[in-house]
């Protein structure tokens, strides 16, 4: 019934990447864009529209509240920072309204916090809300970034030609090196091609970008996370080999704690996150954040399988009637068996959870000197089982149970 298909080939491949030394495990942090959009209506939204004050507010609570603790380290900006028009020397202006002290001091506000400091542009004429892009100021842009100390740049690809990409996002890639401050640098490149019915160079994207776009946007809906989840399970055997320390496919932001995502749904989004290897970068307003829904954002065992420095990316190992499982190799690793991160979905609607039996070998935990199985969620403590021995677990609707199974070595016993 339960069939284990990792490519072992696919995850030892060699891959001459990028190597600006940063995003050796996938980027952690918050960003503004699901939860905050384009609200630029400060007069009569002064609390929630994109300004400086809301992002040294999202910083101090990074910090207060336990988030930079586990890992939350980057504040990002998107989109609608900008003003209309760039000044008489071409420079890139912050609205000077939102942004009266300027971008440098915001950044400089954050980096005092003990955090990092992202921006948003677009390889474009214009941003996706139509401010100035980088086309055609693609050096002037990347020496303004680094002048303003910013330690990852986030590129859209809104107002510009997807065949113009692989010479664009390249470009501007290596004038980010040229200034001498490293960047994360975070691409849309190959989301727009795909889109377009290009082809991506993944080879070319891994080389020049930290991490990039795949597939839609996620709105605030488990419908979304659903189509995300989906496409990364159907496209694995393309996506999944391009993933590795420096380089991450990115399936977009996390929106728990926000409005779309039942408590169930919420764990589901973090458990396959983790999974994939993604980001994990929250988009929620961290004042009125629900303590049901911190508590996921902060739970550090899931958090050690997203980061785990092997950086393989997990795939979906079974799905049959709206049951999934998907697995991720972890360390350590003993010989040639892997730990492992398991994902056990209830995608059913008939209402009552539903039941999965399965023993550790269907998985592909073959190793006989066993494997200490926990459950990551409820901090259950199984002890250590064999590939023989059979597992089941009660996952609700739209739920998750998540399991991490530890393998054993000779030296133990």
């Amino acid at each position: 019934m339960y069939r284990y298909i990792f490519l072992i080939g696919a995850l030892n491949a060699i891959c001459h990447c990028l190597e600006n030394g940063l995003a050796r495990t996938p980027p952690m942090g918050w960003l503004s864009w699901e939860r905050f959009r384009c609200n630029t209506d400060c007069a009569n939204d002064p609390d929630n529209c994109i300004s400086e004050r809301l992002f040294q507010v999202m910083a101090d609570l990074l910090v207060t509240e336990g988030y930079a603790s586990v890992g939350y380290e980057y504040v990002n900006i998107d989109d609608c920072w900008l003003e209309r028009r760039r000044d008489i020397d071409g420079k890139l202006l912050a609205d000077h309204k939102r942004f009266p002290s300027g971008i440098k001091a915001l950044s400089d506000y954050i980096h005092s916090r003990g955090l990092k400091f992202g921006i948003y542009e677009d390889y474009g004429n214009f941003t996706c809300a139509g401010y100035p892009g980088i086309i055609g100021y693609e050096e002037t842009d990347a020496l303004q970034f680094a002048e303003w100390d910013v330690d990852y740049v986030k590129l859209d690809g809104c107002y510009a030609l997807p065949y113009d990409m692989d010479r664009g996002y390249t470009q501007f890639g290596r004038f980010l090196n040229r200034t001498g401050k490293a960047m994360v640098y975070s691409c849309s490149w190959p989301v727009y091609q795909i889109y377009a019915g290009i082809q991506p160079n993944f080879s070319a994207i891994q080389t020049h970008c930290n991490l990039w776009r795949n597939f839609d946007d996620i709105q605030d809906s488990w419908a979304s996370v659903e189509n995300i989840i989906d496409y990364y399970g159907n496209n694995q055997d393309l996506i999944a080999p391009n993933a590795g320390p420096g380089h991450w496919n990115d399936p977009d932001m996390l929106i728990i704690g926000n409005f779309g995502l039942s408590y169930e749904q919420a764990k589901t989004q973090f458990a396959i996150w983790s999974i994939l290897a993604a980001p994990l970068l929250m988009s929620v307003d961290l004042r009125t954040i629900r303590p049901e829904f911190k508590e996921i954002l902060l739970n550090r065992k899931i958090i050690s399988v997203d980061q785990d420095p092997l950086g393989i990316q997990g795939r979906r190992i079974y799905k049959h009637k709206g049951i999934e499982i998907w697995s991720k190799p972890i360390s350590p690793v003993y010989q040639n068996f892997y730990s492992y991160a398991l994902a056990f979905i209830n995608r059913r609607t008939d209402g009552t959870p539903s039941d999965i039996s399965v023993t550790l070998r269907e998985l592909g935990l073959i190793n006989n000197y066993g494997y200490r199985v926990e459950d990551l969620y409820e901090n259950i403590n199984y002890g250590i089982l064999f590939p023989k021995t059979k597992i089941k677990v009660k996952v609700n609707p739209s739920g998750v149970v998540m399991l991490k199974g530890e393998t054993q070595n000779i030296n133990q016993f």
